[in-house]
């Protein structure tokens, strides 16, 4: 006689495990989003030995983590279509199937295409990933807890991007950068083991997965994919290329962006007219009527060209600019990932109780600093380098921690429950989709302020007047970007009216 299969639904999972288990799903997505993190942050400290292994200029160098960030871009928004048709299990350890293969695939890959192509699939996994934490923390967890579990949460998450730079360099001059992809491999294997105990078949609310609902909306995917690439290579083209080209490439972006409005309004129209048929539109336009929604979005976009395009430039400045190894770019970004783990939860605490436009506010003013007392390092006072920029790392995670756990919470608590995960799906997008644009911002602007010095990247050497100079005036772009996103957080303001019960 066979043993029946157990039920691993939400309710049957919530029964077996009892208070605790929020928790443990939480922990469960919390592995394979570190794993995904880690992934699009680690790479940086080997770009130079890449770069030097394949013969490649900084701007096809640079697309390593470009290629990954379009990925992860476009793939978020397919999130809450994957889950309502085939529920969190069967998403989650595709995605952590196929990162695990995008890691090994991209450690023994002997040309430059095959390492990119690599990456776009391990993008494509980490996109659908990191929406569902903040899905199964604003449904999982009453409101008074959801900052504490952001909170706890992305201290766990972080600790993989704080420890990754310092193991990773370590690894790179030990073993070369291939050793970089195979990183994430024990953490993929640990979550589909994880996976398979506490994450639930069923979708977002409880219900069972409906493999012949709503399908995909193909055609606004195809537009949001075309008009990145378009957006990313024409920054590209900015500086490098020919104006004609980039015009027409940013044309194309802008182009798609139209069409892309245009066709999810009709999308939605057309659902309201007739839920049986039709799909469900890619992203939903009606979430910015929210106006904590809508400011929180223009925060994530332009926080997200500052969080990833420092993430590429720091350790390029350190190797190329001040001519340290990537063992010492890894032991000097170490205090300051560690740092934040640390603000993180505490002001995962805070935000279940102050108000959520002061907390951004204040990581904003803190992180823009940090990029703006770049220019305070002088390579002529070589003992003053590397404690300066642990400081100035420090100060710059500490203001991370005070926005990751509050910008999501804030700007989604105003949402129904059915919008959550569209609401998920939509801000990780616009955060990613200024990344992806923010890190081909710091190439472009690096390279055109090298060139204006007169100077180039080198890999290790003496640290050149001119190349220092050059790094500097690109964090303070950084910087700028930074101060212009106080505009939007400052109106995260709640509204004065109280709030239904959820």
């Amino acid at each position: 006689m066979t043993t029946p299969p157990a039920d691993h639904s939400l309710p049957a999972l919530r029964a077996r495990y009892g208070e605790r288990y929020r928790w443990l799903l939480l922990l469960s997505v919390m592995v394979g989003t570190m794993a995904a993190i880690m992934s699009s942050t680690v790479i940086n400290v080997a770009i130079p030995d890449m770069s030097h292994h394949f013969t490649l200029g900084q701007e096809r160098a640079q697309w390593v983590t470009s290629g990954f960030m379009a990925a992860m871009t476009v793939s978020m928004l397919t999130t809450p279509w994957l889950l309502a048709r085939y529920g969190y299990r069967l998403t989650y350890v595709g995605c952590m199937c196929l990162l695990m293969l995008g890691g090994v695939a991209g450690g023994f890959a002997n040309d430059y295409p095959l390492v990119l192509a690599a990456r776009v699939a391990e993008g494509l996994a980490a996109g659908v990933v990191q929406p569902i934490a903040a899905i199964i923390i604003l449904r999982a967890f009453l409101p008074h807890e959801q900052g504490r579990a952001s909170g706890i949460f992305g201290m766990g998450v972080v600790l993989a991007p704080a420890l990754g730079p310092s193991i990773g360099g370590l690894l790179v001059d030990a073993f070369g950068w291939r050793s970089i992809f195979f990183m994430v491999v024990p953490f993929c294997l640990a979550s589909l083991w994880l996976a398979y105990r506490f994450v639930p078949t069923t979708s977002p609310g409880g219900g069972a997965a409906n493999p012949q609902g709503a399908g995909l909306d193909w055609r606004g995917l195809v537009l949001a994919a075309v008009g990145t690439l378009c957006l990313l290579n024409g920054l590209v083209e900015l500086h490098g290329g020919t104006p004609t080209t980039a015009a027409l490439l940013l044309g194309g972006a802008a182009a798609m962006l139209l069409a892309f409005v245009a066709l999810q309004r009709h999308t939605l129209k057309a659902r309201r007219r007739d839920p049986e048929r039709g799909v469900d539109p890619l992203m939903n336009l009606s979430l910015f009527q929210d106006r904590r929604f809508a400011m929180g979005s223009i925060v994530a976009f332009i926080y997200g060209i500052a969080l990833f395009g420092s993430t590429y430039l720091l350790p390029v400045y350190m190797q190329s600019g001040l001519g340290l190894s990537a063992s010492h770019v890894g032991a000097i970004l170490l205090p300051a990932g560690l740092v934040l783990a640390v603000a993180i939860a505490l002001v995962g605490r805070l935000a279940d109780r102050q108000p959520t436009h002061w907390l951004v506010s204040i990581g904003l003013v803190l992180l823009s600093a940090s990029f703006a007392l770049m220019v305070t390092i002088d390579p002529e006072r070589p003992a003053q380098v590397i404690p300066l920029l642990v400081t100035w790392a420090i100060l710059g995670r500490i203001g991370l921690g005070f926005i990751l756990p509050s910008l999501n919470i804030g700007a989604m608590r105003g949402l129904d429950s059915v919008n959550i995960a569209q609401g998920a799906s939509v801000i990780n997008f616009l955060r990613m989709l200024g990344g992806a644009a923010g890190v081909s911002l710091c190439g472009i602007v690096l390279e055109w302020r090298l060139a204006a010095h007169g100077a180039h990247v080198a890999i290790g050497g003496p640290a050149t007047p001119q190349r220092v100079a050059a790094f500097e005036e690109t964090f303070l772009m950084l910087a700028a970007i930074c101060a212009l996103a106080l505009l939007a957080a400052l109106k995260l303001k709640a509204a004065p009216a109280p709030q239904a019960a959820q």
